[in-house]
């Protein structure tokens, strides 16, 4: 009888499909294939369209996005699921913060988006060719330079709130200090550039900013290897129910997996980058960065345990 309501749920949503196999063939809702190629496995919980390669290991996830509240509820009934959305909204009520933080940038911040500013300053071309940065990426991240004040020789990287005000920014010594990183004195609970964030697509984090402009878009730096249930960022992606590529530094594998079982808690798929052998996803060509996320491995209790136990005395 469970089985039956499922189906019907299925069907609802997605029309009619055909058997082959365990398998349930419908349309996709994401290509809209004229054929149907969405493959449903009840059994393993697992969905894939063999066309446009949209896949996930919760059929919830597919049913949340398209179909109704009423639908939703009814398949969550059936498989004895919370709606996370619903639960979290209950679990960090207290903890969301009810004004968005604000600052200001330097006052000596000068747009690199300005040609006569960015030829004029040869280190600051050298530094960020060098770190394959190109034009187009200075102009979707704002990026700009301080050559006097409190933050002279540094290139500036700001983050924009939903609001569209800047609520961090990045400062990083483009000529050899001893201090690379000089960043305001500002809460970092913040999501970086939020302001830019499809959260209904797959979300990459990464360490630092300069890794988020290699992995590409819809990247957020987690401005350091921890993300805790308390932060605004981890909040938001479980809210939404965000499809999550972790690509931190090698030498932070412990809080990686740790980072990883949280989000596994709460429902969330999660996929893991091999970033071996580079440090980080900033020494990679942006090329090679999508071929790693293409090769991701999708995150499961058992794959989970796999890597814990390789991290045993590391």
């Amino acid at each position: 009888m469970s089985e039956t309501k499922k189906l019907k749920i299925l069907e609802d949503i997605f029309g009619s499909y055909y058997e082959s196999g365990s398998e349930l063939l419908f349309s996709c809702p994401k290509c809209q294939h004229h054929k149907k190629k969405l493959s449903v496995n009840l059994d393993k919980d697992k969905f894939k369209c063999w066309v446009c390669d949209y896949h996930g290991r919760s059929i919830r996830r597919i049913i949340r996005f398209y179909g109704n509240h009423i639908q939703l509820a009814n398949w969550l009934e059936l498989t004895d699921q919370v709606e996370v959305a619903s639960f979290t909204e209950q679990l960090f009520a207290e903890e969301l913060p009810e004004v968005e933080e604000t600052i200001s940038l330097p006052e000596d911040f000068s747009s690199l988006t300005n040609n006569s500013i960015f030829d004029s300053s040869v280190l600051v071309r050298r530094f960020l060719e060098k770190r394959n940065i190109s034009k187009e990426d200075i102009i979707r991240w704002k990026i700009g330079v301080c050559n006097n004040g409190e933050y002279k020789n540094r290139i500036i990287i700001p983050s924009f709130g939903i609001a569209g005000r800047c609520n961090y920014f990045v400062a990083r010594a483009y000529m050899n200090d001893f201090r690379k990183y000089m960043n305001p004195p500002s809460s970092k609970n913040i999501i970086f550039n939020e302001l830019f964030i499809d959260w209904d697509s797959d979300l990459t984090l990464v360490e630092g900013v300069f890794d988020a402009i290699v992995a590409g878009p819809n990247s957020i730096p987690v401005l350091g290897s921890t993300l805790r249930e308390s932060t605004k960022l981890f909040q938001e992606i479980v809210k939404n129910d965000t499809t999550v590529y972790v690509a931190l530094d090698p030498d932070a594998e412990k809080k990686s997996l740790y980072l990883i079982s949280n989000l596994l808690s709460y429902g969330v798929q999660v996929y893991k980058v091999n970033i071996a052998p580079y440090s980080d996803v900033g020494e990679m060509t942006k090329e090679e960065y999508q071929k790693r996320k293409n090769n991701a491995v999708l995150m499961d209790t058992d794959n989970y345990l796999i890597y814990s136990l390789n991290t045993i005395g590391v």
